[in-house]
């Protein structure tokens, strides 16, 4: 499977934002990485500032370059508004619902829990991160994964808040699917547009 496998706290500098979780070396050192990290950068470009965009969902989402690219095809191809099909589409994904929910405490400990068959969809196991979920779908926890520590131990820190278009069934230890979620209801810093703009060069 492939995925980002480079240092973590570094990007989170970089965007000065907890892309992977919670980043101790973000609270300690609040500027950018390298030798010229505190000092005065000089101004980017238009291009520059929409590909550090673009890298900055990719890094959320856990999605590497040939998936980012066929998502964003995907999503022009749909009717309504590219940016906002293409954040629905990183929102449907399995690995992120998993996480959502909060059966996973990241999206990278989503990701393992999936490909380590702990996960159901509609009563069956689906091993694929990357699995587009649809209106109507159950993501569940195998009933022989339900005593496992890091399941139990992450739905014990659970966040309360409640994402609009899942239902947590927490005596089931499932969640439905309820509808793709609109613009305003995905919490994710990201101006889309910018991706937009750069994939329409």
């Amino acid at each position: 499977m492939a995925r980002y496998t480079g240092p973590k706290s570094k990007i989170s500098r970089r965007y000065n934002e907890p892309i992977f979780g919670p980043s101790k070396a973000l609270a300690k050192k609040a500027y950018g990485p390298g030798m010229h990290g505190r000092g005065r950068r000089k101004k980017q470009s238009e291009y520059a500032i929409q590909l550090m965009e673009k890298q900055k969902a990719k890094y959320i989402y856990g999605v590497l370059e040939k998936q980012f690219a066929n998502l964003f095809d995907k999503a022009a191809r749909k009717t309504g508004i590219t940016g906002e099909n293409l954040l629905a589409l990183l929102e449907a994904r399995l690995d992120n619902t998993v996480y959502r929910l909060g059966i996973a405490p990241t999206r990278r400990g989503a990701r393992q829990l999936v490909n380590h068959n702990h996960i159901q969809v509609n009563g069956h196991v689906v091993n694929i991160a990357s699995y587009t979920l649809r209106p109507g779908d159950v993501v569940s926890v195998r009933e022989k994964s339900k005593s496992l520590e890091a399941i139990t131990t992450s739905l014990a820190g659970r966040n309360a808040r409640a994402f609009t278009w899942l239902e947590w069934d927490g005596s089931q230890l499932a969640g439905k699917f309820i509808s793709n979620p609109q613009r305003d209801q995905i919490p994710e810093k990201i101006q889309e547009q910018l991706i937009v703009e750069l994939y329409s060069k």
